[in-house]
């Protein structure tokens, strides 16, 4: 795997786990807390909610669902 793939893959099970962590986060939190851009936040956002892990209940704001998913290295 590419290193710029792994680090992707990587950011994006972060959010995913900060999400779970705190309940529901607005886009803004994930801007402030990893340090990347409102796009990138989206970007992993939408492929988060493609595999059912996410969801908005509100216009900026997310949270996880209950689909279950392993955590692995």
């Amino acid at each position: 795997m590419k290193p710029a793939t792994n680090r992707m893959l990587t950011r994006i099970k972060s959010v995913y786990m900060f999400i779970s962590q705190k309940g529901t986060v607005t886009t803004q939190e994930l801007v402030d807390e990893f340090g990347i851009t409102p796009r990138t936040v989206q970007r992993d956002l939408n492929v988060l909610a493609y595999n059912d892990l996410v969801r908005s209940p509100g216009r900026g704001k997310w949270t996880a669902t209950e689909k279950k998913v392993r955590a692995s290295s």
